[in-house]
């Protein structure tokens, strides 16, 4: 932020506030600026509304559960590309990881209906490079539904739900709704039939960069010493470690 105040010729940017700015870490910033905060500026949306008809009906697995390393049980999530406000109609983007792998498909998708997201989940399927076994959700009405649960039990597809209010249970596809769609694709508004277009001509290359040329790590243990936590991940079948941040 110091190199663009100066670019855009703030005169209060002195030498000696950019030294201390620089030295401050950034939990301290994060305090500092949380009454800010909730003043203005952007706020995550929640546009998932609750499917409770069928709840009973799809078992709940957890981010513990996961110890399966076979091929083909995927998390899935839908991000919306709403701009500043969720009112009115807005395209969404199916993102998809398979858990065993790391592989990511995402689709565009006209709105969030249920067959409208039902048909993304067929074609996520027809492009996966192994069968499609299982599906993990949230429990918002585009995915807990008659339509996609029908779907599933037709074709033989495990279909399981996180629990509510627990991101951390779809972790894999929570970190790949950040770092495949929104540092691509962004916060902004799309809404016509041309942005639904040129989004799927995107994500039809943005597939072979992410899965063929991108590394994919993978957490298998941690060791704590002291203060310290090595976290011990997987890159390409080569093991290698890293420091976590200071527990202070």
């Amino acid at each position: 932020m110091v190199k663009i105040l100066r670019r855009h010729g703030d005169r209060r940017m002195t030498a000696e506030i950019e030294a201390e700015l620089c030295q401050i870490s950034p939990s301290t910033i994060d305090r500092l600026l949380h009454p800010y905060r909730r003043l203005g500026g952007r706020h995550p949306f929640a546009t998932t509304k609750p499917g409770s008809l069928l709840k009973n009906a799809i078992p709940i697995k957890t981010f513990a559960d996961w110890q399966d390393d076979r091929l083909g049980f995927l998390e899935v999530d839908l991000v919306a590309h709403c701009g500043e406000s969720t009112e009115g109609f807005y395209l969404t983007t199916l993102s998809t990881v398979d858990v065993a792998s790391g592989w990511s498909e995402c689709s565009g998708v006209w709105g969030k209906g249920q067959e409208r997201v039902g048909g993304a989940v067929h074609r996520v399927r027809q492009r996966l490079p192994f069968p499609f076994l299982g599906l993990d959700s949230d429990n918002g009405g585009e995915f807990i539904n008659q339509h996609l649960y029908t779907y599933c039990q037709r074709e033989g597809i495990t279909f399981t739900r996180s629990r509510s209010y627990k991101k951390n249970d779809s972790c894999y596809v929570e970190q790949k709704n950040w770092s495949v769609v929104r540092r691509l694709v962004g916060y902004d508004h799309y809404s016509s039939r041309a942005a639904l277009e040129n989004l799927n001509r995107v994500y039809d290359l943005l597939r072979l960069y992410i899965n063929f040329f991108h590394p994919v790590m993978k957490l298998v243990a941690k060791t704590r010493h002291g203060a310290k936590v090595l976290r011990s991940d997987v890159n390409n079948g080569h093991e290698t470690f890293h420091a976590a941040t200071s527990l202070a």
